[in-house]
């Protein structure tokens, strides 16, 4: 049975359809990405997954369970990292983990005696007694992924659960997750780092204005969907040489700013080209996720 199956999903506000018949599946065991710029409406799907928003129409099951229908035993199956941490500030994190086992209807003699592991998980051994007052924001993240495993869930959503972390805290994470997958756990995940779904997720779904512009494995839509290297070139001159000679060496070409993103199967003759031009700088690289991102959803910025 899969752990979660969002068919047809539509959803909208004030006349503005922001989830447009969204359909997706995720397997057992598997990370599963939903990535979309700001208001693509991957919270609301979300929301609409955990019965806290209805939806117009469409189907979910979420750990076997009809959403909104029976949200409420389906929400007793899984673990939530919301985009925004919501600990309780007058607690220790011990405290918070043992209040937030009781939601799931476990007894304090239930709770504690799975804390050490569930503080060991997240880094934070030796920090039960603190107050959450006194730990860092990388900290206070970390609890958060704790507490979401309280109740050994079938599955985990993960809101955006890296944003505003160190490079530390983040690979941290990322080696927690990485655990949890190979335990058999399944995870949804939404992010705005490329890498990290990049990294994390064996499926991706980007979406845009509600609706799925690309779904796939991230090796896989790169290759349907870019060319296989890039060769970033910058500098002052960079949109005028884009605009002169880029288009001799390169499939496709986009200009922001003072760069121009040049997309190429073979880079020789460009890398050519561009050493004998000194006044520009220039990347090579792989293509990757973030390029099939702004191809599939447009470089403009969102609010």
């Amino acid at each position: 049975m899969s752990p979660l199956v969002v068919s047809a999903l539509r959803k909208s506000y004030d006349g503005r359809e922001v989830v447009a018949g969204l359909d997706f599946e995720l397997k057992r065991g598997e990370c599963y990405g939903l990535l979309g710029p700001n208001g693509a409406g991957k919270t609301t799907t979300l929301r609409c997954c955990l019965g806290l928003t209805v939806a117009d129409s469409g189907e979910i099951m979420l750990v076997g369970e009809p959403v909104p229908a029976r949200a409420r035993e389906a929400r007793m199956k899984i673990g939530v990292v919301p985009q925004f941490d919501n600990l309780d500030p007058d607690f220790t994190a011990a405290e918070n983990l043992v209040v937030y086992g009781r939601y799931f209807g476990m007894t304090d003699a239930e709770i504690r005696p799975l804390i050490p592991g569930l503080l060991e998980f997240a880094g934070l051994a030796g920090k039960a007694k603190d107050n959450i007052r006194t730990l860092s924001g990388g900290m206070k993240r970390r609890l958060t992924l704790a507490r979401a495993l309280v109740n050994d869930p079938e599955l985990l959503l993960l809101d955006e659960p890296t944003t505003g972390l160190d490079p530390q805290a983040r690979h941290l994470i990322w080696e927690r997750l990485k655990r949890l997958l190979a335990q058999g756990k399944t995870i949804l995940l939404t992010t705005h780092f490329m890498d990290e779904a990049e990294r994390l997720c064996q499926r991706l779904a980007i979406i845009d204005d509600g609706r799925m512009v690309g779904e796939g494995a991230p090796r896989a839509l790169i290759r349907e969907h870019i060319e296989a290297q890039v060769v970033e070139v910058y500098g002052e001159d960079a949109p005028g040489w884009a605009a002169r000679e880029a288009n001799a060496y390169s499939r496709r070409v986009e200009v922001s700013g003072e760069t121009a993103f040049c997309y190429v199967e073979d880079a020789a003759p460009l890398l050519a080209h561009l050493a004998e031009q000194t006044s520009l700088r220039t990347l090579h690289r792989p293509a990757n996720v973030e390029d099939v991102f702004l191809k599939l959803t447009g470089r403009e910025l969102r609010d």
